[in-house]
């Protein structure tokens, strides 16, 4: 009797007669039992992930620790990723052959993908040697010229010649494009009528610059760019002389040498504009010559020493490695 009176009095609130409980029952059963239970769900996740980070943490940390050193080192930039010209990957065609300049074109792949390898130069007795020939004889003295090299340097030993052709005496003849030593300065040397005609930019260590040298015969001036900016230009009088002496990628054949990296070497009979000489650099280390008309020599010692102009220049390598561990 009591039980069914109190089954009768538990309908009798959650009925039409008192509305208000009803609804009240409701809501509980669809709001606050739900809340209630999310609630201590996410409290039992926050104390799962707590007790996760604290079993885990250390291997966490050490993970963290060798991504970032490997980042640092250049493992997780994105040229490492990017596919890399082999050597050859592109070079110029003449048709006709070496010094004609009829239909002349690139072939290959040119489009300024990071070479496979780069040469290095340890400031010992490291250099590339070019045979004297009668293109190169004509430099500066019946023809403009300009010169192009990427370089990064990793220590200066002595004065360190870049590219040069220079025969020797007081003060000799010829041109030099060098690092001096404790100065942390690039020249470009041009000896004129037996007189020395130079200027030069401060230049940085440990990194990579693209170094233009150039010369005007007509304006009687030579002007230097750094990174695909004008940083100096100077005047001179007279006349260079003709030297006759072997073109040196590093050095000068047994001494002077360059202690760092260097890419893409371009010779031409011609003095490039402030545009070509920016668009040069903005090609990055392994862009194509320009000009190929007036392009004389290229030597990106991607791998070797060979001539990619076309013009069968080829260098000889003493004491260069080539590397393709490098970052640019």
């Amino acid at each position: 009797m009591r039980a069914t009176n109190l089954y009768c009095f538990s309908a009798r609130i959650f009925t039409k007669e008192n509305p208000k409980a009803t609804a009240g029952l409701v809501t509980y059963l669809l709001v606050v039992m739900p809340s209630f239970y999310e609630t201590m769900r996410k409290r039992t996740k926050s104390q799962s992930a707590m007790e996760y980070l604290m079993t885990y943490g250390w291997a966490i940390l050490i993970i963290a620790v060798v991504l970032g050193a490997l980042f640092q080192l250049g493992v997780f930039n994105s040229s490492s990723f990017s596919p890399r010209a082999p050597p050859g990957a592109c070079q110029v065609f003449r048709p006709s052959g070496p010094g004609t300049t009829t239909n002349i074109n690139l072939m290959g792949v040119c489009t300024g993908q990071l070479p496979q390898y780069i040469a290095q130069f340890s400031g010992g007795n490291t250099h590339v040697t070019v045979v004297n020939t009668a293109a190169l004889d004509n430099l500066g003295v019946t023809s403009d010229f300009s010169i192009g090299v990427w370089i990064e340097i990793l220590g200066v030993l002595h004065d360190s010649w870049v590219v040069s052709r220079f025969t020797g005496g007081t003060p000799g003849e010829g041109y030099i494009l060098y690092i001096s030593q404790g100065s942390s300065r690039i020249y470009w040397d041009v000896r004129v009528d037996g007189s020395t005609s130079g200027l030069s930019s401060v230049i940085s260590a440990n990194a990579w610059h693209h170094a233009v040298a150039t010369l005007d015969r007509t304006a009687k001036t030579r002007y230097l760019y750094l990174d695909g900016a004008l940083v100096g230009s100077a005047s001179y009088t007279g006349s260079v002389i003709n030297h006759y002496a072997d073109l040196f990628i590093s050095g000068s054949g047994g001494s002077n040498s360059f202690n760092g990296l260097m890419e893409n070497v371009q010779v031409y009979n011609a003095s490039l504009s402030a545009n070509q000489v920016q668009a040069l650099y903005l090609e990055g280390i392994g862009g194509a010559p320009m000009k190929l008309q007036n392009l004389v020599g290229w030597w990106p010692l991607n791998g070797n020493s060979n001539d990619y102009s076309g013009n069968n220049n080829n260098g000889v390598p003493a004491a260069v490695t080539f590397t393709s561990q490098y970052g640019k």
